[in-house]
Order: C-alpha cells, then structure tokens, then sequence
C-alpha cells in the first residue's frame, strides 16, 4: 500500500455487459504476475464467485492493488512490470473491477466514489449501449477522468473483415459518439448553471431596487453591479487519441496502443518531431510520397492517400494478423518478429496454436499493461489534486463551481489529502460485503499453524479459538481521504443520517453516531485480503468491525492517528465535534422493482432465515428487505437476474436453511379515464364520480367526486414527489411546534420531551424514499425547486384549462403516503372551504372555521389515503386521480354527555371507511384501468435473427419503438418495451431463440397505461358474434388483476367450473 498519494492512483473499470473488462483486468494482473501471462483474459480472476465463472458475467465489484514502475529519466517511458531501479518510481495502482449488468449498476455507483478515475471499455463492434451512457453520467457526476479504451479491436479484422480504411472510418464514427454523450452532458450542465444565474441575478437585483427605495435613491445602473455569466470550456471533458484519453485494444489478445506508442516509432524514421507527429497522427492528415512531408485534405488535389493512422498504424497491425492467424505465413512471421526485434523461441515460432503466437507478438511489440498503466498516470490524477475538485462537490452538493477554499482545518486537509499524523482522520465505507470466515487471512494462518502444532493443539484445546467455516465476517469496502488509519485504533463512525448542524449528543445524532474500535485492516488483492497495520490517505482498502453498527455506507473521523479514547461518551465527542463530518450516501441510479416473499421449508428455521436477511441487507447495497403488515418477508431486486443471486446467497450462505420463494411479485397502478362506452353515473342528477357517504348515527354526512386528472398534472407530481415529501415534512414540522404551543400553554413538559418530539418528526424523513422503494416508486430529480413548486403546479393548470387552475388552489393533500400523484381537493362552499397547502398552514385552521367540522376532517383524510393507497381493482396503489370534496355536514347530538361522545367517536370511525369506499366507486364509476410497470430494453442483435427477436418481445406482450443499424457491422440494436410481468424467463428465451446471437438488457422506466377495461365483456351484436358470450380472447387486464387479488386472497369471480355433466354411476 503507497504511503505517498503523489505515486497512487484510484480507477475503476466500467462498461457495458460483455466489453470485457475483467479480460482486460486479467492482463494487468499478469503484468504484475499474480497470474500466468497465458491464463490472462481466460481465468477472469476477479470474478471470485461461483456463479459469475458460469455465467461469464461480473455480479460484484472487486478490487486489487497493483504495483508498476514507470521511468523518470526521460519522462517519456512506459510503465512496466520490472523491478524497480534507481531511476524508476513505484506508482500503486488500486484498480476496482465493476459489473457491466444494469441488475448491478448499484456497483458502479458505489466503487464510483472511491476513485478517482475510469477506464471505459466499449466494444469496438457493439459501439456505445445504455450501460456505456450510464457510467459516462456517472463519471461525469463523480468528477471523475474517464480514459476510454476500445475494446474488441481484433473483431474488426476477423469477424467483420474490414479494411484498414474501413477501420479508421468505423474507430472515428464510435470516437464521435462517444464525444456526443459527453457533450449532451456538458450542455444540460449549462442549461443548469444558466438558470441558477438568472435566479441569482434576478434575487440580487430585486434586493439592490429594495435597498435604493428604502435609501430613497434611484436603482440606475444596477445592472452593472452583477457579475456576468462565466462560460466554461468544454475541450477537456472530450476523448481525442492525441490527447492520449483514448486506447486501441484488443483483451483477448494482450495488447493495446496510444497513438503515442506510434509517434516515437516513426519520428526517427521520418525525421519529425514525436509532439509534431503524436498530433496528426489521428485525423485526416497524410503523408505526402514525394515531399515526406504531412498534408491536410485540403491539399490532396484529388489524390487517393490513406490517412496517416492508416498507413503507420493499422497496416501494421492487419499485416501481424495475416501473417499469423488469416493467412499464417512463417516466413512473414519471422521477418515481422526480426523487424521489431522482438525475442520469441523458434519452439513458439512453429507452434501450430496461431493465437498463442499472436499473443506473443503483441505483447512484446503493443504490452497491454505498459500502455494502461502509462496513460492511467498520464490522464488520472493522484489523490491530493483529484480531492480538490471532487471532496468538495461530495461535501456540498449543491456546488456548482469547479472547486472552493477551505473553510477549516478539516476541509483543508480533505481537499490536500493530507497524510500528517496531526491531521483529522476522514475515511468512507461506500459498502459492506461479506466474507466467509475461513477465507480470512487470520483463519488460513491458524490453519496452519493447527497443522505444525497438531499435538500441542490437541493436548490444550482451550486455547483454540473455534472458527466455524459458516460465519460470515462483514467488512467495509473504503477509502482513506484524509489523515492516517491504524488497526485497533477506535473511531467516530458516522451514518448517512447524521445531521452536522447539531452536536453529536442530540437526540438526532445520538443513533447515528458510535465510536468503533478498528479490528483489522486489508489491502484488497481480488479474492484475497493482505492485513496491514496502517493506511494512509488516498488509499482503497477493506475494513473490519463496523458490522454491529455500519449498515451500508458510513463515515468514518478522529481527531488524529491516535483516534478517541477508548468508548469515549457522545458528550466528551461534542468538545471535539470539529472532527466529524458526514459524507451522506452513494445516490444509486435504478430502483429496485421486482419483489418476491420467502418464508423457510419449515417453519423452525424461521428465526435463521430473519438473521440472513438481515446479512444479506448489508452485504448487498441495492437489495431491499422488509416485512409486510402480514408478517410475510419480502426482498426486493433489480431484476430477475439480482434476485436470483440474492437468494442464492441466501440459501448458501446467510441463512443456511431451506427456503421458498413465491413467484415474483410485480406492482401495478390503478386509474381511470374518459371512455366513450362508459355505464350510467352510479349518483343521479350528478356529475360522474359524485358519491354520497354518510357516517355513523347520521353524524356526519359528505360528498365527493372523483376525476381523472390530466396526464401533465400526474407527470409533474411523480417527477417532483421529493418536494412534496419535503413540503410534507415542513408541515409535520409546523404541527409540532403548533402542538407544543399547545402544551406549554397547558402544561409543563418533562425536560428534554421538546428534543424528542422534534426527533419524532425530523426521524419520519427516512420513511420517504423506503416507502417509495417498498410501493415500487422511483423518487425523480425533481424539475422545480421546492420554493417554485405551487407556481409551477399552477402554471400546468391554467395550461390544462378547465377548472383546474381553481381547483389546485384547494388542494388539501397528496396520497398515498401523502407524496404520492393523487389530490384530496377541497371546493366546498366559501365560508367552509380553508384548505389550501399553498398560503395555509394545515395545523392552524382560520378563527371562522367550524370547530365541529374539523373534527371529522382528519377522517376523511385518512380515507382518502388509504383509497389511494389501497384501489378497487386489486389493492394497488392509484395514480392519476383526484377526489373533490363537495361538501360535509355535520349534525351535533343535541344532549352532550358519554353517550354523545362515544357516537362521536364511532362517527369518526366509520367516516374513514366511508370515505375510503366512496373515493373506490368514484373510480369505478369512470373506466378503470390498470398501470403496468415497464422494462425499457434494448437488444442488439445480428440481421439474421431479427425475427426471432421481434416474435419473442411480441409473445411477452411488448412493442418495437426504435430500430439503428449500426453502419458498418451487420447489428441492429433494436430498442423496445416489455411489461416487467412478462419478463421472467424473457433474456433465456430470447438467447435461446438466437442460439446466443442477442441479449437484452432491460431497465424499468416507469409505469404505461393498459388502455383495457378489466371488466369489459362483450355487448354489441358485433362482438357477441366475433367473441361470443364467454368471449373466447380472454381480458389480459383482467388477468392481471385476478392474478393479484387471487395473490392477495381477495375474492376473484370466476367459474370453477365451465362444462359440467349431470354426474352418474358407473355400471359395476
């Protein structure tokens, strides 16, 4: 592990599925000899687990430290993996292999933050696919340096039989998208940071006009007063090979090149400069044949050059593939290996395996590793300047600006990276994963040990330690940011839900922070754990003993190497509080949609199978458990893929037990819309939707309508549910302080009651985003700010038209969960209706306002939650509606005593119910239709099973959206959507169909509407004599909704029975 950040680097290897990267990691680490040089690109050494060898595919990150020399006399020689020299230095290289699968991209978020840099791997013939536009974002996001490698090289030559031309016209197409997507993030950064300036501009002017009306001075000239909007150049977040950010490779192969590489080859040959040269090697420059001198295209004048890349480098190389693999040629492989001067046996030179000679060549002639590393510490910078740029857009978010001073001792050496042993100690454990016991490196010692002291071991027995073989140990996935850490030292580990503006001492922070002792410290070698006794800034390590408190992600401070006294009180941290900082969570970019319940074979194993839940919870950082109010344990997954794994580990590992898991369970959404073949409204002589519910002794009487609301109302409210969540807390907030006016005008209250009530409160925004998650949500980035959300929400009404711009002026409350995309909307009659969430506080009604109303207000309330909540179709939540109080009329008993009080009590009661019932017919009384959630998915596959592809996504009920050929290559990339209920089994079919010529990724999107009535039977003569009575095509949408309610044990109305006989005795 380096002990100087200047010679560390921190890189992840990012990509789509199947681009190679762990093949390309292998070779790295054969340069490093951790592996055999011929086992590299076919062991995949980093894919540790059972499951990912067989499938081929990486399901976790794993990480290892590499260690390469690179020349310093000259400046210009490649990293290597020789000894070091006097004249070399050591740079250790902590490299962080990520899954491609979007089931995993949770992973590539996570080893995101740890690093400084990526290396993106595209395939040269697959070009750029979802995942690949994922980890640029990411990237991006992360202000992290993204080296792009272009993977596959060989694939042009051999499969897709291109010439050398060909080759640079295709390489220049997939360099100019690539560029595209990064640019597409540039401009929305823009578009951001031009509306954030407009806001400031506006703000300071309005507050500079206030202060010249005060001062009684004219506002001339203001303008000039305001800074102007700071343009950004976007030249360094593009990839261009002569900058040295982009890497011709080919994995399998063992070899790799920057354009670099060519330049020194030539510039003595030509008699050019290397820096001359390295610039118009990539492009269209040419090399005139008389003058040897480099021309543009311009000066052609209708000659038929080839491109300088073409002539100097890419003949080259199809030449070495001709020679050997093609069209093998021995006497063209010896002139070739003398040319280069390169040293391989003459028992290799006649050997018949082509590929291995191949791979000879070019990894003496193109080392992949050499290549790598060099632009690794040419592009990625070390930890002590990287920090400066990215600690701060990770310690304020809201940052916009490319970096900012440091305000204390603390940031100053976040941002320095700092190593002293005075300096605050700020580590961040991204992840927890778990590690069986007899993989420790302390349990392979003692196993040793056991095997030389067998004797005295079994004379003293009781000094044995027992290792069982099925305990899992947790430790965190980390990073070292600022300071020293050392092994048995104890630490402040902070979680993701601490609150820096209070002391840790609050009631707050007190469950949020607790200080560890470090147990023991690893460097991460891929499958195998080195301990060290002491990390130092900048460094990737593992760390154990945080399992007790730690769930995910944490923080970890000290004042110093030396860490707090041993157990030190939360009181004694707040004198030195200066120390502690909180880095929040990684911010994932899926949601997990797909849901199944367990329970064990039997039911004894209950209690192990809880307990590996609760393993499975922290080792996997994208997994959700939870339990239902039903009591049954229901995970949650990204995809069929994850959920498999998860109970994989489950059964093998965590739990140990029997398990069964029920079918996958898919959410669904309810609503409703305007059909022109709808039934009689169920109220006469009212609008459709009016119903009229009437609560317990005839107490109470009320009546709502419900409508559809239009689609633009719903897409803001789901696009902006984080407001409304942040608007319901504010108000949870001011119905506190409401009650606590209450009780201290009352009463007095116990000491350190208000503290608690508060944390009451400030504790139900962590219900938000799980709540979301559990009901199959995905909390968006909102398109308003929290202050503009009733401006906009209006803005979308008046343009709506209609009465909507009056009604969202009453809004009352959103459902389910009081965040969600349904409206509680109060339009009684003017002196009744107050409700409005805009101007009004919902905890301090108007003076005027009936006090005996406002009793039963809160019921209708929670009616109308649970209606949204729970629909009439099959439990699910709804979306898209809004329920319109019309009226309530409350009639008071007349003799006030415990009878009238326990009236009113059941009134309330059965007023929820009522309103819960009223708000499902109103739906019922429009056209109701189910939501489906839905996978986006791409598949790109070759022409000649094109078919099978589009009869595979239609037998899943899916649609074709787009089709793009991929110029050059006889791919399409064919762009649908599918149902996720339709989606078990569908990436095995369609492999199978293709005889693996396509695979599909698919990504949830959202939810689509099922324009199918559930409880539509044929009517029309027409119908009875296409369908007949029984409708023979059977209602997918009710389908569905029998397979729901059928789940839920709901009543589901269907004949057992179809074609009954009278029933008789045989004759004996």
């Amino acid at each position: 592990m380096a002990s100087n950040a200047t010679f560390t680097r921190n890189i992840t290897a990012s990509g789509h599925v199947d681009h190679g990267k762990t093949t390309y990691i292998d070779s790295l680490l054969a340069a490093n000899n951790i592996i055999s040089s011929r086992l590299a690109g076919k062991i995949r050494y980093l894919d540790s687990r059972e499951d990912e060898q067989e499938r081929g595919i990486t399901m976790e990150s794993s990480a290892v430290s590499l260690r390469f020399s690179s020349g310093t006399a000259s400046g210009t020689n490649s990293g290597t993996a020789t000894p070091t020299s006097a004249l070399s230095t050591v740079y250790t290289v902590n490299l962080i292999d990520t899954p491609g699968h979007v089931d995993f991209s949770s992973e590539v978020s996570i080893s995101s933050r740890l690093c400084d840099g990526t290396l993106v791997l595209v395939d040269v013939v697959e070009g750029v696919c979802t995942q690949t536009i994922s980890v640029l974002r990411q990237a991006r996001a992360e202000r992290m340096k993204p080296i792009l490698i272009l993977n596959k090289f060989d694939r042009l030559i051999t499969e897709l039989q291109l010439t050398p031309v060909e080759a640079y016209h295709h390489l220049a197409q997939l360099i100019e998208q690539v560029n595209a997507v990064m640019g597409s993030f540039f401009a929305s950064e823009r578009l951001e940071d031009d509306l954030r300036w407009r806001e400031e501009r506006e703000r300071r002017l309005e507050a500079r006009k206030q202060a010249a009306a005060i001062s009684d001075q004219p506002a001339e000239g203001l303008d000039q007063t305001i800074l102007e909007f700071q343009e950004k150049d976007d030249e360094d977040i593009y990839f261009s090979p002569e900058r040295g950010n982009v890497i011709f490779a080919s994995a399998i192969d063992g070899w790799a090149f920057r354009i670099g590489k060519f330049a020194r080859l030539f510039s003595n040959k030509l008699g050019i400069n290397e820096d001359n040269l390295k610039r118009v090697i990539w492009g269209d420059y040419y090399m005139d044949p008389k003058t040897k001198r480099v021309i543009s295209q311009k000066h052609l004048k209708g000659r038929s050059l080839k491109p300088i890349f073409v002539q100097f480098v890419l003949e080259n190389i199809w030449n070495v593939y001709d020679s050997v693999i093609t069209n093998p040629n021995p006497e063209k492989v010896n002139k070739i290996v003398t040319a280069l001067n390169l040293r391989i046996l003459p028992r290799d030179l006649n050997s018949k395996n082509h590929r291995h000679l191949l791979n000879l060549i070019f990894s003496q002639w193109l080392p992949l590793a050499t290549c790598t590393i060099q632009a690794i510490i040419d592009v990625v910078p070390p930890p002590n300047i990287a920090q400066r740029t990215r600690l701060p857009k990770i310690v304020y978010p809201q940052l916009s600006e490319e970096t900012q001073e440091p305000k204390d001792k603390m940031e100053a050496g976040l941002w320095a990276c700092s190593a002293d042993e005075d300096s605050y100690v700020v580590a961040y454990i991204s992840k927890m994963f778990a590690v069986q016991r007899k993989e420790m490196p302390e349990s392979k010692k003692l196993k040793g040990r056991r095997n030389e002291e067998s004797a005295e071991a079994q004379q003293n027995p009781e000094n044995e330690t027992p290792l069982g073989d099925e305990d899992e140990i947790l430790l965190g996935f980390s990073r070292l940011y600022s300071g020293r850490l050392r092994s048995g030292s104890w630490i402040a580990a902070v979680l993701p839900k601490y609150d820096q503006r209070k002391p840790p001492s609050h009631p707050r922070n007190a469950k949020y922070i607790a200080t560890v002792q470090v147990k023991a410290l690893y460097t991460m070698m891929g499958r195998e754990l080195v301990p060290v006794e002491e990390v130092t800034a900048g460094n990737v390590f593992a760390i154990a003993g945080f399992e007790g408190f730690v769930g995910r992600s944490a923080t970890l401070c000290s004042p110093s190497v030396q860490g707090f006294a041993e157990a030190q009180s939360l009181q004694e941290i707040s004198k030195i509080s200066d120390c502690l900082i909180n880095l929040g969570s990684v911010n994932l970019q899926v949601s997990p949609i797909v849901r199944v319940a367990l329970e064990p074979a039997e039911s004894a194993d209950m209690p192990q199978m809880i307990k590996g839940l609760k393993l499975l919870s922290q080792a996997d950082p994208f997994v959700e458990v939870f339990q239902q109010q039903t009591g049954e344990w229901v995970i949650l997954g990204a995809g069929e893929l994850h959920l498999e794994r998860c109970l994989k580990d489950l059964r093998e590992r965590f739990a140990k037990v029997d398990i069964q898991a029920s079918n996958p369970i898919v959410p669904f959404r309810e609503t409703a819309v305007k059909a022109p073949d709808m039934a009689a409204p169920k109220t006469a002589n009212a609008a459709r939707g009016t119903l009229h519910g009437i609560a317990a002794h005839s107490l109470a009487t009320f009546t709502v309508r419900a409508v559809p609301m239009p689609e633009a109302l719903t897409t803001f409210l789901l696009t902006n549910q984080s407001v409304v969540a942040h608007l319901e807390r504010v108000a949870r907030h001011e119905g506190h302080d409401h009650m606590k006016k209450g009780h201290q005008e009352g009463s007095v209250r116990p000491d350190g009651a208000e503290a608690s009530g508060a944390s009451q409160n400030e504790d139900s925004e962590e219900m938000d985003e799980q709540m979301a998650i559990v009901h199959g949500e995905i909390l968006q980035k909102p398109s308003v700010r929290t202050e503009d959300f009733w401006d906009a929400l209006i803005k979308i009404a008046k343009e709506v038209g209609g009465d909507w711009e009056k009604r969202i002026n009453s809004v009352w409350a959103f459902g389910p969960n009081r965040i969600g995309p349904n409206l509680l909307i109060d339009c009684r009659s003017e002196g009744e209706r107050w409700h409005d969430r805009r101007t009004c506080s919902r905890h301090e009604p108007p003076e005027n306002a009936s006090r005996t109303t406002l009793e039963y207000e809160s019921s209708l309330e929670a009616g109308f939650q649970i209606a949204a909540m729970q629909g009439p179709l099959c439990a699910e939540p709804m979306q898209g509606m809004a329920f319109i109080l019309e009226s309530l009329k409350v009639t008071e008993p007349e003799v006030q005593d415990n009878e009238a009080h326990s009236k009113r009590a059941q009134a309330k009661g059965s007023l929820i119910s009522g309103m819960r019932d009223a708000c499902r017919k109103g739906l019922l009384d429009w056209s109701p239709r189910l939501m489906l959630a839905m996978y986006c998915c791409d598949i790109q596959a070759a022409t000649e099973v094109l078919g099978k592809v589009y009869g595979v996504v239609a037998r899943r009920k899916g649609r074709i959206v787009a089709e793009d050929m991929k110029e050059g290559t006889t791919y399409i990339t064919v762009s649908s959507v599918i149902p996720v209920i339709e989606s078990f089994g569908f990436a095995d079919e369609i492999r199978k169909k293709t005889a693996g010529a396509a695979s599909p990724q698919l990504i949830f999107s959202g939810y689509e509407l099922l324009d199918l009535d559930p409880f539509w039977v044929p009517t029309t003569e027409e119908e009875l004599e296409d369908l007949g009575e029984t409708a023979d095509r059977a209602n997918v949408a009710r389908g569905y909704m029998d397979a729901v309610r059928e789940r839920k044990g709901m009543f589901v109305d269907k004949k057992l029975v179809q074609f009954a006989e009278k029933q008789r005795t045989l004759k004996r």
